[in-house]
């Protein structure tokens, strides 16, 4: 659909404070505590006790587009509120990821999201629901303060679809985002950068991280004898950035915003509309 309005913010939302903003531009990351209610976070556990009846994969993507349940917590009112604030007021609701870091689990190395979902002008965030505790035992986020300053470090492989700031005349070419072994991860120059600077996102049930595109991020494997780290992450931009990406692959230079829901706001451009929702 073309250029219309997606719903306003609900009375009773979560209204971001100015002190909320800055530390999110100053520190690349926000975490707003509580913003979803023990018994959210209750249903979203029993869901994924239900799905993860036998051995399932760590990251389970873009099942909003097949479950209800999973669009309903990627358009969850009070996370499109602090979207909205940061990166809006248009939103576009582009990705859900369900995390399940089981004891052992390993970690996932240096990465920026940019790099991965492409938007343009660049206003992806992402915003990451804790299910259970994370902490530093069983392998919370961690997040690099002031590389959300860095431009996006593109693959030296041009042919691979990722993002990355190739215009800037000595950018270094990067192999090995996400891989968790620092000798092998090409970004472990830039975070060193910063070094003293990572800070571990330790959030309890219901309290959720909200995260820039650039920022450097990670986390260690779960060394917890008991403890999964459960999570559901979703990822948005500004509903007027054109969007070359999908979860399914799309032709060089082919527009994806069709294919993604308009949450907030208006846009000029394509859009999806829930496949659930009223």
């Amino acid at each position: 659909m073309m250029s219309t309005s997606a719903p306003t913010a609900p009375v009773g939302g979560y209204a971001v404070s100015v002190d909320e903003y800055v530390r999110f531009r100053s520190d690349g990351f926000l975490i707003v505590r509580g913003l979803v209610s023990p018994a959210e976070v209750q249903e979203l556990l029993g869901h994924v006790d239900d799905f993860a009846s036998g051995r399932v994969e760590e990251r389970i993507h873009m099942l909003h587009r097949r479950l209800e349940i999973h669009e309903r917590y990627m358009l969850h009112p009070r996370i499109l509120d602090v979207v909205q604030a940061l990166v809006g007021p248009d939103v576009l609701a582009l990705q859900t990821m369900l995390f399940v870091k089981r004891p052992d689990s390993s970690g996932q190395g240096y990465h920026q999201d940019s790099f991965h979902i492409i938007t343009e002008p660049d206003t992806l965030i992402g915003a990451w629901i804790a299910l259970d505790r994370a902490d530093e035992e069983n392998g919370c986020l961690r997040v690099t303060v002031g590389s959300q300053n860095e431009p996006v470090y593109p693959d030296v492989d041009a042919d691979a679809g990722h993002g990355g700031d190739r215009l800037l005349a000595d950018i270094a070419s990067i192999a090995g985002a996400d891989d968790p072994d620092e000798r092998r991860n090409g970004l472990t120059a830039v975070a060193a950068k910063y070094e003293g600077r990572e800070v571990a996102a330790v959030v309890d049930p219901g309290d959720v991280v909200f995260f820039g595109g650039h920022v450097l991020h990670r986390s260690h494997a779960n060394h917890s004898v008991t403890r999964s780290r459960r999570s559901f992450v979703s990822h948005y931009c500004n509903a007027r950035s054109y969007v070359p990406w999908d979860d399914e692959p799309l032709a060089r230079g082919e527009m994806g915003n069709d294919r993604h829901i308009l949450a907030r706001g208006e846009t000029h451009l394509p859009y999806a509309l829930p496949k659930f929702a009223g």
